[in-house]
């Protein structure tokens, strides 16, 4: 997948729920699977906390990296509710091999837009879709796939034990990720991520590191569907900056390589 492009300013509507690092390009460290043995008369040891996968990889595993190769597109609706009642429905298409997007939806003159690009190939697009389109499916993405970004990116993790949940009662394992303070989209984010015991994220808290908008975030990752080899939440209620919101995903599916079928999140 190619490099992401250089962020640009985007209207309010869009930038209000930006929490995207918008790299979509892994960037994943070559894994030792194996242990080497001092000699083949000796059993091999037993595995080293440094051999062990990452808390970020074992929550990818859960949401099925292991199956990401098979994936050819991606397609869903995001939907969202905003404070003030203003509600976007942005409806993708995503090719990760050919990091190909397509989008139906509205500019934020409420103009209706469709179009298809490759994100290697931004340059030769209109304005629509370098400051709008391809920002918005940064950030619609970004939600859509998580658990997926937060190992793509180089997130550091950090686990912080059991903490209360922050919408309602009850506590979960909070993993703390941390982006680096240069680079990236938003260089500082942090996003709290709060975990089962199935590795699922149950709530997400994300403090913005730039001084924009919005700059705390809390929501529900609710209502799990399975789409072919991936796992996606689709239900995610939740308050910013101390307002309501809602984002749900509709019309999931996931087409695997070398079939026309498209498999429903069900």
């Amino acid at each position: 997948m190619p490099n992401a492009t250089r962020p640009v300013q985007i209207d309010n509507k869009f930038r209000e729920f930006d929490m995207s690092n918008i790299v979509t390009q892994p960037r994943g460290k070559t894994r030792v699977l194996g242990l080497l043995a001092a000699s083949v008369l000796l059993a091999l040891p037993a595995a080293s906390a440094a051999d062990q996968p990452s808390i970020a990889e074992q929550i990818a595993k859960v949401y099925g990296l292991d199956s990401w190769g098979q994936v050819e597109t991606i397609r869903y609706t995001w939907n969202a509710e905003f404070p003030g009642g203003k509600k976007i429905a942005n409806k993708w298409e995503w090719s990760p091999k050919t990091n190909t997007v397509s989008f139906e939806g509205k500019d934020k003159a409420g103009n209706p837009v469709k179009v298809t690009y490759q994100r290697s190939q931004l340059d030769s697009q209109s304005d629509v879709v370098k400051k709008e389109v391809d920002p918005t499916f940064a950030n619609d993405q970004y939600w859509t796939l998580l658990p997926f970004h937060l190992l793509w990116d180089g997130a550091t993790p950090t686990d912080e034990g059991q903490q209360k949940l922050p919408i309602g009662d009850g506590t979960a394992q909070r993993i703390a990720m941390k982006y680096p303070s240069e680079g990236g989209y938003q260089p500082g984010d942090t996003w709290d991520l709060y975990i089962g015991p199935d590795k699922k994220i149950v709530q997400i808290t994300y403090h913005r590191g730039a001084p924009n908008p919005p700059h705390l975030v809390s929501a529900k990752y609710a209502d799990y569907k399975k789409a072919g080899p991936l796992l996606f939440s689709i239900d995610h209620p939740g308050v910013v900056d101390g307002k309501d919101f809602k984002i749900t995903l509709s019309g999931v599916s996931v087409k695997l390589t070398g079939s026309d079928k498209w498999l429903d999140a069900e």
